[in-house]
Order: C-alpha cells, then structure tokens, then sequence
C-alpha cells in the first residue's frame, strides 16, 4: 500500500473515532475530499484539536515517526493542509519522508 493511502485510511478511521463522540449532524463524512477546516468544515475549535491529536497520535503508533501537525510550517502555507482530508494525508506524507530522510 502506498504511503498516503495508509495515511488516509489511519485518517479514515480517526474519522470513525471521533465521530463516535460527536452528535450525528456534526459527523465528518469517510471520503478523501471531505473537509476539515473551512467553509463547509463541522469541526469546531475543540473538535479539530482532538481531530489533530489523534491523528498524531495514530500516525506515531503506526509509522514510529513522532510529527507534529499544527505548527507555524502549516498555519503559514497558502493552502492549508487541514482543508481535506486529502490535502492532509499529502502533507502527513510530506513530513515523514522528510523525517525519514533525516
């Protein structure tokens, strides 16, 4: 499997966590193009930060590469990699390379 499609499944299933403790009107939807943040987003600013953490934390366990997503590299970039749920998956597979290449 290739390394941003692992990333999104593991995103996929923080999708499936999270949704577990949110109230069914404000549920992301389990698609490659579903957005996060922004116009259209459901996350609030508690939501995204839980959605952010796990996501860490998941790609830790997962890959052993400690990466930290919300940080000044991200806020600054014209498109942010918190758009999509795609967007973020290229963005996570960014960092791990670079951190692989370290």
């Amino acid at each position: 499997m290739e390394l941003k499609e692992k990333i999104t499944q593991l995103i996929l299933k923080v999708i499936d966590e999270l949704n577990e403790q949110l109230q069914p009107e404000q549920n992301l939807d389990k698609a490659i193009e579903t957005i996060i943040v922004g116009k259209g987003g459901k996350l609030d600013s508690l939501g995204l930060v839980n959605f952010i953490v796990a996501v860490e934390q998941m790609i830790e366990d997962e890959f052993e590469v400690p990466i930290i997503l919300a940080d000044e590299r991200a806020m600054f970039q014209n498109q942010s990699p918190f758009r999509t749920v795609g967007t973020l998956a290229e963005y996570i597979a960014m960092l791990i390379e670079e951190k692989n290449s370290e």
